[in-house]
């Protein structure tokens, strides 16, 4: 009997976590669907970093510079763009999206199910980071095949720093979100955090062909850090040397995280 009971425990387990698995990936897929109708969104992660290596490229080309260590324009312009994307996703995509769903009553329905906000925010984050990798892989192909760029770091630590580098990001917007009353307001926080930053980061121009004085500016954007991540992991710098870029970033993490969920309705 006992046993006839621990098999049919396991049965509703393994039934369970089958459904939790499909719902998961329902969400997912719904995520990308929607994203994809954002024509803002879409061409903001899809369309226009591919924008800047076609023009970049023609003016710049990717001959190697004693300015860049060696390396061309375009070479280094490769985790840049990422790194852009990735802020575009978060601060734009996640924040203003969020703020949209929950104005619209959309988050209300997903109120209504069993649905915990963990398990929308995991799908919705998994969404957000496989449009970032779409991005980059365009980036990447158009940059190979016009100017061809190069890599020389590992890729599992470049991914690896793509999902620590979009989860940070996506917590800020997470964090406007809770903030903004309205999707309108969202989007100027958003936008008014993230232009400056998109300019004064080293994720549009290299910080090599800046002032002094934008440096200094620099060091307190937290997109500075993920553009510095992702650039020492493209040409092979170990995590060591890159430690400073991923406390900020882990720190920025957490504290958005935090304050995200206390701030976090579905109404």
């Amino acid at each position: 009997m006992m046993r006839g009971a621990g098999a049919e425990n396991t049965t509703v387990v393994h039934r369970g976590s089958s459904v939790a698995l499909r719902s998961f990936g329902s969400l997912v897929n719904m995520n990308l669907r929607l994203f994809a109708r954002e024509p803002a969104a879409a061409f903001f992660t899809l369309a226009f970093p591919v924008m800047l290596v076609v023009i970049f490229g023609m003016i710049y080309g990717n001959e190697p510079d004693e300015i860049f260590d060696g390396y061309g324009s375009m070479d280094i312009a490769m985790p840049a763009y990422t790194a852009l994307i990735l802020g575009t996703v978060g601060l734009l995509g996640v924040a203003i999206t969020t703020s949209s769903y929950r104005e619209a009553g959309i988050l209300r329905r997903f109120q209504a199910t069993p649905m915990r906000p963990l398990f929308y925010i995991a799908a919705d984050v998994t969404a957000n980071l496989i449009m970032v990798l779409a991005g980059m892989a365009t980036v990447v192909v158009v940059g190979r095949g016009l100017y061809g760029v190069r890599f020389e770091g590992h890729a599992g630590s470049v991914a690896l720093a793509i999902i620590l580098s979009g989860t940070a990001m996506f917590a800020v917007g997470y964090l406007i979100a809770g903030l903004a009353p309205t999707a309108r307001t969202a989007q100027i926080i958003a936008m008014v955090t993230l232009y400056p930053m998109i300019f004064l980061s080293g994720a549009t121009i290299p910080l090599e062909v800046m002032p002094e004085s934008i440096h200094t500016i620099s060091d307190f954007l937290p997109l500075t850090y993920v553009v510095r991540l992702l650039r020492g992991l493209w040409f092979g710098e170990p995590w060591g040397s890159l430690a400073l870029e991923t406390a900020i970033l882990l720190g920025v993490l957490a504290v958005s995280t935090a304050i995200a969920a206390r701030l976090f309705r579905w109404e």
